[in-house]
């Protein structure tokens, strides 16, 4: 683990040094990515503190969210259905699309498409007996690598960076990471999507409207750490092994990932031009990316946090609470209609 912790901070520095979008993260990134190609050690990253890093983001979100939003809920809501429906609509269609070309089964392909969580959609594919695993897990890592390298550098360039913040650590920022860290632990054992994100976001929120606590100031500190604490985990996603598929479908990987972030770049117009949000604000809500990555790189440059988090959040909520569970009805009675039963009465597939 130091081995990931010294190369996450020789990456953030250099990629500091050469101005580049969100270093501490990025910098990590690619660093630790390379040294796995290069390095035949072991190289190792604490889950928990990728969790940590992750409820830091979260925390901060919480304490600068913008409350009047609520107020806008109705027509908010109904722009998240619109552009969410979109985005799954055009992610299926690009599955299709990837299913004839690289000869991969569709229900592999759309899974592989469909931009939520690594881990729970690995867990739904092993739940419903899928067997490429790894092309699942090499296209949702690909994808998660090309937006958090690319978007930075399409979005950078329509705002200003953010300024430097001169604020100190303060002990209340800290005890409220701390009680955001425990009761995300909590969360995460009831088994709340994304717990580690939503749960400091809604704890701070309460706090706001329902105490007269006063929100400290963030200093630039706090977000470094955070991006290099998930940066470093992000870096060791895309393991060697991952490329040893064939390369039509290494390639379909790729273009599946760049055709998702076309397609939510031309969907951001349409979110800009019916809320008149700035172009950052609606690409980072719509982009097919972790949803922590993107709120990061909002707060850097200065973009509408409050608004990227909650399409963010929505997305994931929506296709871990609605998507997810259709696809597993449907399947279900796929699987069923296409089971025909032999003379003595066994289930065979037709």
């Amino acid at each position: 683990m130091l081995r990931v912790l010294v190369l996450s901070l020789i990456g953030g520095y250099l990629f500091s040094l050469l101005h580049i979008p969100i270093p501490w993260m990025l910098g990590p990134i690619v660093v630790v990515m390379l040294a796995q190609f290069v390095y035949k050690g072991p190289l190792k990253w604490s889950g928990q503190l990728r969790d940590l890093g992750v409820v830091m983001v979260g925390t901060v979100i919480g304490v600068q969210f913008n409350t009047s939003l609520f107020g806008m809920m109705g027509s908010i809501l109904f722009y998240m259905l619109t552009l969410n429906v979109i985005l799954i609509g055009g992610s299926i269609a690009i599955a299709y699309l990837t299913s004839k070309w690289a000869k991969i089964p569709m229900k592999v392909s759309v899974l592989s498409a469909i931009p939520g969580g690594l881990g729970q959609i690995i867990v739904f594919a092993e739940e419903e007996k899928v067997k490429e695993i790894g092309i699942i897990s090499y296209f949702q890592v690909i994808r998660l690598l090309l937006v958090v390298v690319f978007v930075p550098f399409i979005v950078a360039g329509h705002v200003m960076s953010k300024q430097p913040s001169d604020a100190a650590l303060s002990v209340s920022l800290v005890l409220l990471i701390a009680l955001a860290w425990v009761c995300s632990y909590l969360t995460k054992r009831i088994h709340l999507p994304v717990a580690a994100f939503i749960t400091p976001i809604l704890l701070l929120i309460t706090l706001q409207l329902t105490t007269p606590i006063a929100m400290p100031a963030v200093p630039d500190l706090v977000m470094i750490v955070a991006q290099l604490l998930i940066g470093a985990h992000i870096g060791l996603m895309l393991k060697p092994h991952m490329i040893k598929l064939p390369v039509r479908v290494l390639a379909a990987g790729i273009i599946s990932a760049l055709a998702l972030i076309a397609l939510t770049f031309g969907s951001s117009f349409l979110m800009s031009f019916a809320m008149g949000t700035s172009f950052a604000t609606s690409f980072l809500s719509t982009a097919p990316g972790g949803l922590d990555q993107m709120v990061l790189l909002a707060d850097a440059i200065k973009a509408d946090v409050s608004l990227v988090s909650m399409f963010q959040t929505f997305r994931l909520l929506f296709i871990f609470i609605l998507i997810m569970p259709l696809m597993k009805v449907f399947y279900r009675w796929r699987d069923k209609k296409q089971t025909v039963y032999n003379a003595e009465g066994h289930a065979v597939k037709s």
